[in-house]
C-alpha cells in the first residue's frame, strides 16, 4: 500500500435495494467523495453484484457471499454505511466508521426479543468501531439511550438533498390529470400511509402515494380505509416511478404529506422542499428536525384531525406563498456538505493513527 495515499473504502450493500433512501445515501455520498476529496485520497466502492459501473471509473470491489465470513480489503479507512451491514470487517486493521441511520425498531410491532437482538448486534458493531455517525440528532439521542456509548463521541452528519438539477423532469406516463396531494416511500406499516385518505375528504384533489408496493396487506388497508371515507376513487398507490417522474410529482403537487412513525431523516421531506413546496408531517422521530419552522403537523391521526390539518394548511397555502423560505430551509442539506464532513472525520482518524 502506497504510505502517501489514504485509501477510503465505502461498503453500498444496500444499493441492492433500487428505489430506497439507503440507496440514494450511497449513490450521492459516493458521487459527492468523488468530487471533495483530494488527490491522495483513493475513495473506492464495496458493491452488490451488477452495480461495478454505477460510480463511473472508480474502482469498485464486487461483494459476495465469503466477504461475511472473512474480509481481507486493504484499506486505511472502512466505513460501513449502514448500521446493518453483513459485511462488517470486525478482524480488520482499518479505521472504521459506522454510519447508524435509524433505529426504528424501537417504534414497529417488533417483539423484546427482536429489539434485544438488533440492539446486540449494533452494540458489537459500536465496540468495533473507530468513529460513529448519526444523520440525526434524533438519532443520535436514541443511541445514547438505547445504547452503551461509554463515553464516545457521536458525530450527526446530515443527510444531502438527492435532487440535481441536470435532470429534467417529465410528466408521469400513468397520466395525472387533477391537483393532487403527494407521498412518497416504500408502503409499509410504519409510513402510515392509510391516513392519508382523511386528508382527501371535503376537497376534490387526488392522493398519489409513490413507492415500492410489495407489501399487499397494507396496500388493502389503505384501501379499506380510501373506501370507508368513500375516496377510493382518488385515492392511487403508484408503485415506483423514475427520477423524472418523481421530480415532475414533486413541482406539481399541491402538499407534500408524510405522517411517518419512524424515521432517521426522512429524505423526500427535504426534496418536496428543494421545490418550495409546503409538507404535512408527522411529529414523530427526527422529522421535526428535519422539516423546520417551515412545516406543518398533524396534530393526530383520527380522520378528523388528518382531514382539518390537511384543509388548514391547504387554506394557508392559498393565502401566503411562503416557497421561498421553504426552499432556503432546504439548501442547508447538500451532499457536497455531507461528503466534506465525512471526509473531514476520516482525515482525523488517520492523523490519530499516525500520531
Amino acid at each position: 500500500m502506497n504510505n502517501q495515499n489514504t485509501r477510503i473504502l465505502l461498503d453500498c450493500e444496500r444499493m441492492k435495494y433500487p428505489h430506497t433512501g439507503l440507496y440514494h445515501f450511497c449513490l450521492q455520498l459516493g458521487k459527492a467523495l468523488q468530487k471533495k476529496k483530494r488527490a491522495s485520497e483513493i475513495v473506492e466502492y464495496f458493491v452488490p453484484r451488477g452495480l461495478t459501473g454505477v460510480f463511473g471509473d472508480a474502482e469498485t470491489r464486487r461483494q459476495n457471499i465469503l466477504h461475511k465470513f472473512r474480509l481481507s480489503i486493504p484499506v486505511d479507512i472502512w466505513h460501513s454505511t449502514y448500521q446493518n451491514t453483513h459485511y462488517f470487517p470486525f478482524q480488520s486493521r482499518a479505521k472504521k466508521i459506522l454510519t447508524v441511520h435509524d433505529l426504528n425498531f424501537l417504534h414497529e410491532f417488533t417483539s423484546e426479543r427482536k429489539k434485544k437482538k438488533y440492539l446486540d448486534s449494533l452494540q458489537k458493531k459500536i465496540d468495533y468501531s473507530d468513529a460513529i455517525v448519526t444523520i440525526s440528532n434524533y438519532v443520535r439521542k436514541e443511541m445514547m439511550d438505547y445504547l452503551d456509548l461509554s463515553g464516545r463521541r457521536v458525530d450527526v452528519v446530515y443527510n444531502g438533498c438527492n435532487i440535481q438539477e441536470s435532470i429534467i423532469p417529465r410528466k408521469p406516463r400513468f397520466g395525472v390529470d387533477r391537483p393532487f396531494l403527494l407521498s412518497i416511500g416504500t408502503v409499509v406499516p410504519k409510513k402510515n400511509f392509510h391516513v392519508l385518505p382523511a386528508a382527501l375528504v371535503n376537497n376534490d384533489y387526488d392522493l398519489l402515494i409513490v413507492g415500492v408496493a410489495d407489501n399487499e396487506a397494507y396496500r388493502n388497508k389503505i384501501w379499506e380505509e380510501a373506501k370507508r371515507l368513500g375516496v377510493k376513487d382518488r385515492t392511487r398507490i403508484i408503485g415506483p416511478v423514475t427520477e423524472e417522474e418523481k421530480y415532475w410529482l414533486l413541482q406539481h403537487c399541491e402538499l407534500f404529506c408524510f405522517p411517518s412513525l419512524a424515521e432517521g431523516f426522512g429524505l423526500p421531506v427535504i426534496e418536496a422542499m428543494h421545490f418550495g413546496k409546503n409538507v404535512l408531517l408527522s411529529t414523530a422521530t427526527s422529522l421535526p428536525e428535519i422539516g423546520g419552522p417551515h412545516a406543518h403537523y398533524f396534530r393526530g391521526f383520527e380522520t378528523d384531525e388528518v382531514s382539518d390539518m390537511a384543509s388548514l394548511t391547504l387554506e394557508k397555502i392559498q393565502t401566503k406563498d411562503n416557497s421561498r423560505e421553504i426552499k432556503s430551509w432546504s439548501e442547508q442539506f447538500s451532499w457536497g456538505k455531507t461528503a466534506e464532513d465525512y471526509l473531514d472525520l476520516y482525515r482525523l482518524l488517520i492523523t490519530s493513527r499516525t500520531s
